[in-house]
């Protein structure tokens, strides 16, 4: 039996962040997905949910897992909880654990865990480190 392709693998946006006014790095001009971003390649996919989550700690405050997903995957929509828990599971954090987002070793395996959540399947860690590595690249 075939598994169909997820719509964020699909888009080459693994973490399905939505469209917005302004524009990623790798992210295509055009997109065919009216909600969704597209990107050029899936390390662009990756390296976008590293600055998102990056933002969300240096101009929301977000410190822990709790507060990124909170903001990421609002209860409005989605089982937050479940995926706290999920993602905290996957890494060995605690939800309410302060961490770095210029940390390698935690920010590729939470990444890594927010983009099975999101494509019902694991990631490739050699994509996310090449994300890992266009993200890193902007910050330092």
């Amino acid at each position: 039996m075939t598994r169909k392709m997820s719509r964020g693998l699909r888009n080459l946006n693994p973490g399905n962040i939505r469209r917005g006014s302004f524009r990623y790095k790798g992210e295509r001009a055009e997109s065919s997905d009216v909600a969704f971003r597209q990107f050029e390649s899936i390390e662009w996919g990756y390296r976008a949910m590293f600055v998102l989550l990056h933002t969300y700690a240096v101009k929301h405050g977000c410190r822990t897992l709790r507060d990124m997903i909170n903001r990421y995957a609002p209860p409005s929509e989605n089982n937050t909880e479940g995926y706290i828990r999920r993602v905290a599971d996957a890494t060995h954090l605690l939800p309410d654990e302060p961490i770095s987002t210029t940390d390698a070793a935690v920010m590729t395996a939470v990444v890594a865990a927010m983009s099975e959540v999101e494509n019902g399947v694991a990631a490739k860690m050699s994509d996310i480190w090449s994300g890992w590595q266009l993200f890193i690249a902007d910050v330092s």
